[in-house]
């Protein structure tokens, strides 16, 4: 057996970051920016009014009050939108939007909430100071400052900041369009009735939702007959249109070799046992420059295989280093029994995670263990670590990877 951490190392070998494009920023959500941004110029690009209310001189109304209030001739009004027209002099108020360029003349605005109209003269009750709900020009970003560096993941903020700096389009790594590829005689579709002997394939339902997931393309394959022919023409087709190829089965010892006949006359693969539990056997090599990951056909050792080896592996391809291309763990503390690991194996027990009362991560066991036990998976949102050889009674704290 060979430990996780090398075999995650042989993944990330065979998945480079993919060349950058160009995107709207439409398409740029959750995208890992290849580009250094710097901005244009200063945001906001002038000074503006950050209340409405009215510009004026702060000298006017230093000793405004309830009971005397400072009395000052309204001269026009500026909205937003609008360039501005008039000087503030001495005596006088601009009523102002908020967001409309600060006129020349004024240096502070007296909020609306402390203001009354009379006529064409308004009442202002409170002082302003110099400055006062005035956004200077290049508050928020200076011409010429950095913005966002190479590897960002692009959240709605940081589009919005493109947005706001002039950038219709950014270059990012694209998200891999994936195929999901199920083998073996023994699987129908989901709605198909059973014959004796036959199951339902989960795997490429399980799969293909947990690339739209993670934001990946997902392309539907189909499900592979044990014969040669059909493999690889599905296979072919998978590597023809897609980034990357997830086969489910086929690569445990015992198992027919159909895939992994085919499989290794296409690619250089390396059939791996992995000291985890679930998810020992597990496969991975290229065909070309397109990364195939073999992954076992029990359907929750599909689902563990995926989160811990080839999420890992197309996060590498999205352009996210290797460094966070994994989840990490977080410490929890687990409120029931949660078992025992074997002496060679760490195991990824199946927990439902939650806040307790303390603001701590407590975990409790999803149901049974099984590796072919799909629904206590569903119910999970965490899997809780279990080195070799350990136990992890109710109370005890161990490490969890929090799904999702």
């Amino acid at each position: 057996m060979i430990s996780l951490e090398e075999a995650r190392d042989r993944v990330y070998a065979g998945c480079p970051p993919a060349e950058p494009v160009e995107v709207p920023l439409a398409d740029a959500l959750g995208r890992v920016l290849a580009e250094p941004v710097d901005s244009p110029e200063d945001i906001p690009p002038f000074a503006n009014s950050a209340m409405d209310g009215y510009a004026v001189h702060a000298a006017d109304v230093a000793g405004a009050t309830a009971e005397h209030p400072a009395r000052l001739t309204v001269i026009g009004t500026l909205a937003a939108g609008q360039a501005p027209s008039l000087t503030v002099g001495p005596g006088e108020a601009l009523r102002i939007m908020t967001g409309a360029p600060f006129p020349p003349g004024a240096d502070a605005v007296a909020i609306v909430e402390t203001t009354r109209v009379d006529g064409g003269t308004v009442e202002i009750s409170e002082p302003a100071a110099p400055g006062a709900h005035v956004r200077p020009s290049g508050q928020d970003l200076a011409a010429g400052q950095a913005v966002f560096l190479p590897g960002t993941i692009l959240s709605p903020g940081h589009l919005g900041v493109l947005a706001s700096i002039g950038r219709g389009k950014v270059a990012v790594v694209p998200a891999p369009v994936v195929g999901v590829l199920s083998t073996g005689d023994e699987l129908v579709e989901a709605g198909a009735p059973l014959q004796p002997g036959q199951i339902r394939d989960s795997n490429r339902t399980t799969l293909l939702g947990l690339l739209r997931r993670d934001g990946y393309g997902a392309v539907d394959l189909g499900i592979a007959r044990d014969v040669e022919a059909d493999i690889r023409e599905r296979i072919a087709d998978g590597v023809g249109r897609c980034d990357a190829v997830l086969t489910s089965g086929g690569v445990s010892m015992g198992d027919y070799d159909y895939i992994k006949k085919i499989l290794d006359e296409l690619a250089d693969m390396a059939w791996m046992q992995v000291a985890i539990r679930p998810a020992k056997p597990f496969a991975f090599g290229r065909i070309g420059d397109t990364p195939v990951f073999g992954l076992p056909g029990n359907p929750v050792s599909s689902m563990v295989s995926y989160e811990l080896l080839a999420r890992p592996g197309l996060r590498r391809l999205a352009g996210h280093p290797q460094e966070t291309a994994a989840r990490k763990p977080v410490r929890a503390v687990a409120e029931s029994d949660l078992g025992r690991s074997d002496g060679q194996r760490t195991t990824y027990a199946r927990v439902i995670a939650g806040a307790g009362a303390d603001g701590r991560i407590r975990v409790h066991s999803a149901g049974g263990q099984a590796s072919n036990l799909l629904w206590p998976m569903a119910l999970a949102n965490a899997l809780a670590v279990l080195p070799p050889g350990t136990t992890v009674a109710a109370g005890d704290e161990v490490d969890a990877l929090l799904l999702g």
